[in-house]
C-alpha cells in the first residue's frame, strides 16, 4: 500500500507563523478521505490506495488559496512498494529494530 510524505508550504502570509494553515490542510484530512495519516514537525505522512492520496494531496493544496494565498509549494514523495504489503508502522519498526 502506498505512502507518501506531503509537504505544504504557504507562500507569502502576512506573519512568519504558517501553523493555521497547515492545521486547516491537515483538517481535509478527515474529512472522509479514509487515509491513515501522521503529522510529523516537518511534513504530513499518509497511508492509503494512490488515487485517494492524490486526491486528498489535491485538496490540501487549494486550502491555502481558499484561505487568500497566492502561492503554495507542495512537495510529495510516494513511496509504492508492489512485492509486500508495507504499513507506515512497519516501516518505522524496520528502523526501530536495529537500534535495539
Amino acid at each position: 500500500m502506498p505512502i507518501a510524505e506531503i509537504s505544504i508550504v504557504p507562500v507569502g502570509t502576512p506573519s512568519p507563523s504558517i501553523s493555521s494553515y497547515i492545521t486547516a490542510c491537515y483538517k481535509t484530512l478527515g474529512e472522509g478521505t479514509g487515509l491513515k495519516h501522521d503529522l510529523t514537525p516537518m511534513s504530513t505522512i499518509v497511508e492509503g490506495d494512490l488515487d485517494s492520496i492524490l486526491g486528498a494531496v489535491k485538496k490540501m493544496h487549494q486550502v491555502p488559496f481558499h484561505e487568500g494565498l497566492d502561492r503554495v509549494v507542495t512537495t510529495i514523495t510516494i513511496d509504492d512498494r508492489r512485492d509486500k504489503h508495507v504499513s507506515m508502522e512497519q516501516s518505522v519498526q524496520a528502523v526501530t529494530q536495529d537500534l535495539h
